[in-house]
């Protein structure tokens, strides 16, 4: 992602100086004013990313560095947002942790829930970290940032004038699809719909029939059904379509024009639409903010690695500048730095020393 890199960057160009590597330090990847981010936060997130991907690739050592250089960006952003709710009174209460986890342990048979994460290899206590970072990523959002956002109804009609054409509702079709093992049943099911209205009287009368209704777009038919309803009126059904899976017939229930929606019914979209790109913004503000002051340091491990002929910092800033530019945005204004007698950039006054 953009931000991440940008952050990335910001780290490496302005605020890093490389852990120390004392005994202290051992399994710390990085510092967010003097709390640690371990390495084994860094591998499961590694380790999630990868999920879908397991035994596909073997990725090279320069791969993995960049991966592990986003991942560890990300952990430094939550990081600060817990340490800002923590200011500002706002912590993430234990009430509130136990109150999710037991939601996400609901979806679960009893004793199912600790299985999952023994089969898939997820540690509990990394688990439960991502969980507290996304509550107070989310809580962030709601209680400090949304407060500050205000959608003035002209900038909501602007939006929605220049933004015409996502309000556009092409043809669609409500049709109850009846599906039974023979043509006889289906019609018998059909005539049944047709005279009494009533779509769970089917079920109950035909024991082996299905009906299911469903919403689509004519342009997303497919062929067959495209045909089957082409001359129908609402009531009206379809003769018995056969395929390998049975019979079927489609009832017309509805048939809704194409159409743009009016302002008013577009409005609660428009205001998502703008209320998300408004929260992106303010959150990137108070990151820049917050990055002036905050003391980061990063295991020298991570830091003055090499990828090809180039170092990290040049790969990551050249792959930002890069997205920066696809996407329209300005890339961060580059801090200078004056290199000491090696030829390495002095990190600036305030970073800790570890």
């Amino acid at each position: 992602m953009t931000k991440l890199r940008i952050i990335v960057i910001s780290l490496l160009l302005a605020a890093l100086c490389g852990c120390s590597g004392d005994a202290d330090d051992m399994g710390i990847v990085a510092r967010v004013n003097g709390s640690p981010i371990y390495l084994t936060q860094l591998e499961f997130q590694h380790d999630q990313f990868q999920a879908d991907t397991v035994g596909a690739y073997v990725p090279s050592v320069e791969k993995l560095r960049v991966e592990y250089g986003d991942i560890l960006a990300d952990l430094i952003v939550q990081e600060l947002v817990v340490q800002e709710l923590k200011r500002r009174d706002m912590a993430v209460t234990d009430e509130e942790f136990k109150e999710a986890e037991e939601a996400v342990r609901s979806d679960y048979p009893e004793g199912a829930f600790e299985q999952v994460l023994v089969e898939e290899y997820i540690d509990l206590k990394s688990w439960r970290q991502q969980l507290r970072y996304h509550l107070a990523q989310k809580k962030f959002y709601q209680l400090v940032l949304r407060p500050q956002i205000k959608i003035d109804y002209k900038e909501a009609e602007k939006y929605y004038r220049d933004h015409i054409s996502d309000y556009y509702l092409p043809e669609s079709l409500r049709i109850l699809v009846v599906r039974g093992p023979s043509r006889e049943l289906v019609e018998k099911a059909v005539e049944k719909y047709r005279r009494e209205q009533d779509q769970m009287n089917l079920a109950t009368a035909f024991g082996e029939v299905e009906t299911r209704e469903v919403m689509v777009r004519e342009g997303r038919m497919s062929a067959a059904w495209r045909n089957a309803v082409s001359n129908l009126e609402p009531g009206q059904s379809s003769s018995v379509l056969a395929d390998k899976f049975g019979f079927e017939a489609l009832i017309l229930l509805e048939r809704s024009k194409a159409k743009v929606l009016e302002p008013a019914q577009a409005y609660p979209l428009v205001e998502e639409a703008l209320l998300e790109s408004k929260l992106h913004r303010a959150f990137d503000q108070w990151l820049a903010q917050t990055l002036v002051t905050a003391k980061i340091s990063v295991s020298e491990h991570l830091l003055n690695q090499t990828v090809g002929d180039k170092t990290m910092e040049d790969v990551v800033q050249q792959d930002a500048i890069q997205e920066e530019a696809a996407s329209g945005e300005a890339a961060p204004e580059e801090i200078p730095m004056e290199a000491d007698a090696d030829g390495e950039p002095d990190a600036p006054d305030e970073a800790p020393e570890n």
